[in-house]
Formats: C-alpha cells, sequence, structure tokens
C-alpha cells in the first residue's frame, strides 16, 4: 500500500504553548492507523492539527497535495472528515439533516444515495431520522457524527475519542461498523482512543504519543508486544 497521509515533523499549539513537538506518522490508503496516549499527550491537538482547526508547522501531504495553511472546509474538500470529541452534532437539528449538512462541498446527484448507504449501515438512524440529534443516546449521536463526517466521501477520516462515554457493548457495535466501513468502502481512518485494546484490535499499526512526541510506533502485535505499552495502556 502507498502512504496516503504523510506527515513530517508536525508542530502546533495554542498561543504561545507548544504542545506537539514535530511528530511524524503516516496513514496508508484502505488503513486503519491508532494513536494511543494519556490525557495531554497531544491526541487531540494532532487531528486538529491536521484538519486546519490550529496553525501548525511541518508538512502534512494528503495524497501528495499540502493539507497546511488551509481552512478546515478546504481541507475537507481535499477528502478528509473530523469526527471530534464530544461528537459535535447539531442538536437542534434532525438526524436528517445533519446528514445532509455533511454533504455541504457536495453537489453532485449521489447525496440521495450516500445518505441511504449510512441509514442501511446504521439502522438506528433510519428509525430516528426526523428526531432531533440532541434527544438520541449518546452512542446513537456518535453514529450519527460518524456518518455525517462520510457524507462528505472522504478518503480519511479523523476520529477523536469515538468510544468516550458510551457502554462497552455500545462500542463494540461501533467499532465493529466502522471496520465494515473501511473495508467496503476502503476508508482510510486515523482514530484516537482511549481503549487502547479494542483499537489494537481493529487497527493494522500504531503511535504512542506522550508530551508531544511519538515515542513508540509499530504493527498493532508489535505495540501488544511491547512491555511499556501493555503496562501504561492494557492494563497487564
Amino acid at each position: 500500500m502507498s502512504a496516503l497521509l504523510t506527515v513530517e515533523g508536525l508542530t502546533a499549539g495554542y498561543g504561545p504553548v507548544e504542545v506537539l513537538r514535530g511528530i511524524d506518522l503516516t496513514v496508508d490508503d484502505g488503513e486503519i492507523v491508532v494513536v494511543l496516549g494519556a490525557n495531554g499527550a497531544g491526541k487531540t491537538t494532532t487531528l486538529r492539527a491536521l484538519s486546519g482547526m490550529i496553525p501548525a508547522r511541518g508538512s502534512v501531504t494528503l495524497a501528495g497535495r499540502s493539507l497546511l495553511g488551509r481552512r478546515p472546509d478546504q481541507v475537507v474538500r481535499l477528502g478528509v472528515s473530523h469526527v471530534p470529541q464530544g461528537r459535535g452534532t447539531i442538536t437542534d437539528l434532525t438526524v436528517h439533516e445533519n446528514l445532509l449538512l455533511g454533504a455541504y462541498t457536495r453537489s453532485d446527484p449521489e447525496i440521495d444515495e450516500d445518505l441511504e448507504r449510512w441509514y442501511t449501515v446504521f439502522p438506528r438512524l433510519a428509525e430516528r431520522r426526523d428526531q432531533t440529534a440532541g434527544s438520541m443516546s449518546g452512542g446513537e449521536q456518535q453514529m450519527l457524527a460518524i456518518a455525517r463526517a462520510l457524507m462528505s466521501r472522504p478518503r480519511l477520516l479523523l476520529l477523536d475519542e469515538p468510544s468516550l462515554g458510551l457502554a462497552p457493548l455500545v462500542t463494540e457495535e461501533l467499532f465493529r461498523s466502522l471496520v465494515q466501513i473501511n473495508r467496503e468502502q476502503g476508508t482510510s481512518v486515523l482514530v484516537v482512543e482511549q481503549n487502547a485494546n479494542l483499537a489494537l484490535d481493529v487497527g493494522s499499526r500504531g503511535y504512542v504519543l506522550e508530551t508531544g512526541r511519538i515515542v513508540v510506533s509499530g504493527t498493532s502485535s508489535e505495540l501488544r508486544a511491547d512491555e511499556a505499552v501493555r503496562k501504561a495502556y492494557l492494563g497487564y
């Protein structure tokens, strides 16, 4: 596989506070890659920098095209969708309206086809298409946030703590859907996740981030075999 996303020397922060200190990572076409790390390690900042939400320095390319210095809507048009921590659904809009909002960069005639595709993948959204997002459970809102992000037909999906606040069974269902999407649509995924065991089950590779730097990287099996990773993130 060839690299879809290439990140080299990524540095970013907030005002005078530097959070990321020269991150290098790649995501291949059609690959699921995991970023692990403790709270405050810089995981959320990484995704915000990649999606254009905060200024950053270094080099970030998607299929050879630079993403740095672009507005978030321009990054979306180039093929990157970001599901932020806390989901970010528009609570006063219905499920259907939220999904249509996800297609705001598109003008092609296949939007209705994609709506039906995601209603099929997430049948609970179909059942609640006329219900406001704010009246749904946390798991349903997370499904909606992911489906809305997919409405732009991204090549790369950025997920920030998708299991946060969800029951274990709901989390497992959500990750099964992500694997299905990856296999059937070929969408690459870069996922930041606290549930390291589950994330490494679905990801082919991973990176461990500590205080703004990548300290360990490797295949999922290599990370599971790393004693420091096991103790810090896998609980054994």
